[in-house]
């Protein structure tokens, strides 16, 4: 048994099975494929559980990997013991139907005992206590001594989750030793001590657990193999934990390097370092899979993983940006597995940067704010900061309520999570009725559709088509015929594009020699096409036969728009970096809106780099084809796939020109000279490290410009310009021209203000050592007031100025104070504050010179009159 490092292990583990006829797969993406039970992948089996239950067809019915996992249910515990973190790798090798008991275990064994050469005497297999086959397998086939073999119950030794299928497990044990034990003599696996460390479990799926107690023998039987690669480093390194393991450790120094600590000296230090060593983990590689920081799902548990790693930083004393620094670390220790890591390394970098930013941004007014309410709720001798105080740290704050939580305990505080629950209730309430308007296919009508045959679409190839009515629905419910008014169509053959894939839906006629139904938009529902219609004459029966048509010009438009969001997909990923994915696409008939992974908003340079390319992917009149193949052989053409998207075995791939190749079910031009030209009209952030593009074309741009011609047509007729050519210069003229007016008004100002001067100078009193006064100078415009009250502070340096004005009914109140007054006391921003307060106003500024505005103008006589008693209390 000799040391070996974390990556060599995971390299000699997926080699040894793939000896044994095993098919190694790739880490399955931390994002469930096609799975909405889980938020993240969290075992090495949860991404294949449908080639468990036979409802997919596996690759190969021998399968090993190495599974990247996240788990976070004990997030708040991470960091205070050694053992918790929340990422962690998941060694598997697994049969679908195909070995059994008899190779698993002899197996098993076999790697750990001579590929990785760990002495017999150190290990301890134990089995379901009723498992008689597995206590054969290893007593007379493995040769393990039977005192070496440990019967646990059910609890320990049997997997079942509800009803479904289930069965024992046999793990194996490492006994670390008796230092680790508890020194009772009958001291083995089962026992609460440390010393027997499970480092792998088998799990043999032979029952179907009938609910009622009973249990009946699979058909197809089924191994389960979970070892933990950082355990197993454990072993291999000899050391007592996972923090401790070779790649892991390399962070955890980078970390104390940063902070200026040393591991093992303090418990609280301890902590924090843990902390941050193992979220900066998990977050590169969820980053890594598409996961962006947000306030909802997956995108929460990063945020929460990379803000809690932030925080604890900051407990260490680091008061800088650290985390791409220590992602930089965690990349490199484990990119040779995951190329993804390297590949994707600056756009990692740059999220993880921006989230730091964002926090830091966030935790210093929200720290101030919840220092303060846990300072009131000691002095007033509470126990629970109130549901309604964090509510409103997290909703107006955005002040992390996992954060507040842990702060809360630190101080010995609880918060009422129930009132907190309620509140988030409620603004999720909120929402979803802010979203009521949105119209769907509703679940009645897919009922009707039980018996119904999925629809032949022919529509790639066809604009028109002859078809058979299979059904009409009217108010979710089935009819024979319809004859007026609003109803869906459902026929066997539709050349009708239905809504999917970010494209919308198809509109044209439905006809027959008597009938029109005009088509107004189309869905899909499990392969049947809805035809959302309106009679426009004549009465359409179940069972007629009809000419469905496209509204082919509509459809040209959207092709176009969609042919070109492929094309500025590869140009974005050409000019920003190979990390863009998209993250979402609508295509219309006006528009082309494409959502992606960036870290920051584009450069102008940038948008016309992207712009052009697309533009210059058009001219070349380049050929586009739309071909149905295997997704392996797809795979190697390089086809790039929609993040996180569920495809079949045969795939439809769309390729524009020479740089584009994409999975896509849509409809396209088959020439890129077809889209005419591209335009991009925006370029706008839609949530943290997502950015959105809304561009146009073909007739769109055309639209555009008649716009922009129309625009500067009546530009140049309202400045007065025959040529819309000399508008810059004529521009160029009146700016010179309100210049030179904005100049001669300041002359202006200053001549009303000197004559002002004296008048007002006159009206002064005497408040202890300074002269006050206080004026109304009706609807005198601001700069006028400006100007005056600027010549008072130059002119008199022991006077205080307060000026009420209300051009247009728009009251403010303007404050000057002399040097000589400013330091016998006067404070310009908080007597016009207060000034202003009498009329329902508010406002401040700086010692010498401030403004606020006002509300009540009937108010002003009486709060120039508060200036006085103000003025007199803040005097020295």
């Amino acid at each position: 048994m000799k040391w070996t490092s974390l990556n060599e292990l995971r390299e000699k583990y997926l080699a040894f099975f793939e000896s044994k006829g095993h098919l190694r797969l790739p880490s399955f993406p931390l994002v469930p494929i096609n799975d909405k039970s889980l938020l993240l992948i969290n075992s090495g089996m949860a991404p294949m559980k449908k080639f468990f239950t036979g409802e997919e067809e596996p690759p190969r019915h021998r399968v090993t990997t190495c599974q990247k996992c996240i788990r976070t249910p004990d997030l708040e515990r991470v960091g205070h013991t050694a053992r918790h973190g929340t990422f962690f790798e998941m060694l598997g090798n697994f049969s679908f139907g195909d070995y059994f008991k008899d190779q698993a275990i002899p197996w098993a064994w076999e790697f750990l005992t001579e590929t990785l050469e760990i002495p017999t005497d150190l290990l301890w297999p134990s089995i379901y206590e009723e498992d008689e086959q597995a206590y054969e397998i290893w007593v007379n086939k493995v040769g393990v001594n039977p005192a070496h073999i440990v019967r646990l119950g059910k609890a320990d030794n049997f997997w079942e989750h509800g009803t479904g299928p289930c069965g024992p497990c046999s793990e194996i044990y490492f006994d670390r030793g008796i230092k680790y034990g508890c020194g009772s003599p009958d001291c083995k696996p089962g026992c609460d001590c440390d010393r027997f460390m499970e480092i792998w479990n088998n799990v043999f799926s032979q029952f179907n657990n009938m609910g009622d107690g009973t249990y009946t023998e699979l058909a197809q039987k089924n191994i389960d193999t979970g070892m933990g690669l950082e355990r197993l480093a454990c072993v291999m390194q000899g050391v007592d934990n996972m923090f401790e393991v070779d790649t892991i450790r390399k962070v955890l120094d980078t970390v104390c390097s940063i902070a200026g600590k040393e591991y093992g000296k303090d418990k609280n230090t301890d902590i924090s370092i843990r902390v941050v060593t193992d979220h900066i983990r998990s977050a590169t590689f969820m980053i890594s899979d598409g996961v962006i920081p947000s306030n909802e799902g997956r995108g929460y548990v990063l945020r929460r993983i990379l803000r809690r790693a932030c925080r604890h930083g900051k407990l260490l004393g680091i008061n800088r940006s650290f985390l791409p620094e220590l992602g930089v670390i965690a990349i490199g220790e484990s990119e040779g597995a995951y190329p993804e890591l390297a590949e994707k390394k600056d756009y990692i970098l740059k999220v993880i940067a921006m989230e730091e930013e964002r926090f830091d941004a966030t935790i210093d007014a929200g720290l101030s704010i919840l220092n303060k309410l846990v300072e009131d709720a000691k002095n007033n001798n509470l126990t629970t900061l109130s549901g309604e105080d964090v509510f409103k740290l997290y909703d107006t704050y955005g002040f992390p309520i996992d954060l507040t939580r842990e702060i809360a305990e630190e101080a010995g505080l609880a918060i009422d999570e129930a009132r907190f629950a309620e509140l988030m209730q409620e603004q999720k309430v909120r929402a979803r009725e802010a979203r009521a308007n949105i119209s769907g296919w509703s679940d009645a009508s897919k009922n009707l559709l039980a018996d119904i045959p999925a629809t032949k679409f022919v529509g790639y190839d066809n604009m028109a088509a002859d078809a058979k009515v299979l059904a009409i629905l009217v108010d979710d419910m089935s009819v024979n015929e319809v004859s007026e008014g609003d109803c869906t169509v459902i026929l066997d053959t539709t050349p009708f594009y239905g809504e999917g894939g970010g494209q919308i839906g198809d509109t044209g006629v439905i006809t027959t020699e008597t009938v029109e139904l005009t088509v107004t938009d189309t869905k899909k529902t499990d392969g049947i096409y809805i035809h959302l219609a309106t009679v426009a004459n004549g009465t359409l029966k179940v069972g007629d036969t009809v000419q469905a048509t496209v509204d082919a010009h509509r459809r040209e438009a959207i092709m176009r728009n969609h042919s070109a969001c492929h094309l500025l997909q590869s140009a974005l990923r050409r000019v920003l970096g190979n990390h863009v994915e998209q993250s979402g696409s609508y295509v219309s008939d006006t528009v082309c809106r494409f959502d992606f992974t960036h870290f920051s908003g584009m450069s102008a340079e940038e948008i016309a780099a992207v712009e052009n390319l697309v533009n210059l992917e058009i001219l070349a009149g380049q050929i586009g084809s739309m071909t149905e193949m295997p997704i392996d052989e797809a795979k190697k053409l390089g086809a790039m796939a929609l993040f996180g998207e569920k495809y079949g075995k045969i795939v439809r791939v769309v390729r524009m020109g020479e740089n584009s190749v994409e999975f896509c079910g849509g409809t396209h031009v088959d020439n890129t000279a077809k889209i005419g030209l591209f335009k991009i009209l925006s370029e706008s952030s839609v949530a943290a490290g997502v950015r959105r593009i809304e561009a146009t074309t073909g007739e769109g741009v055309l639209r555009l410009l008649a716009e922009k011609n129309a625009l500067i047509a009546e530009t140049a007729k309202e400045m007065k310009v025959q040529k819309p050519a000399d508008l810059a210069k004529r521009a160029a003229q009146m700016q010179n021209e309100i210049s030179a007016m904005k100049k001669e008004i300041e002359s202006l100002n200053s001549k009303i203000a000197a004559s002002k001067l004296d008048s007002i100078m006159a009206e002064a009193i005497n408040v202890g050592a300074v002269r006050l006064v206080a004026a109304d100078m009706g609807n005198m415009q601001a700069d006028a007031a400006r100007s005056l009250a600027d010549e008072i502070k130059a002119r008199y340096d022991d006077v205080v100025a307060v000026l009420a004005i209300a051009p247009e009914g728009k009251l403010n109140f303007l404050c000057v104070a002399g040097k000589d007054a400013v330091a016998k006391g006067a404070h310009a921003g908080k007597l016009v504050g207060a000034v202003a307060a009498v009329t329902g106003g508010k406002g401040g500024g700086r010692p010498d010179n401030a403004m606020a505005g006002g509300r009540d103008t009937d108010k002003i006589t009486e709060a120039l009159a508060a200036a006085q008693t103000t003025l007199a209390g803040m005097l020295k």
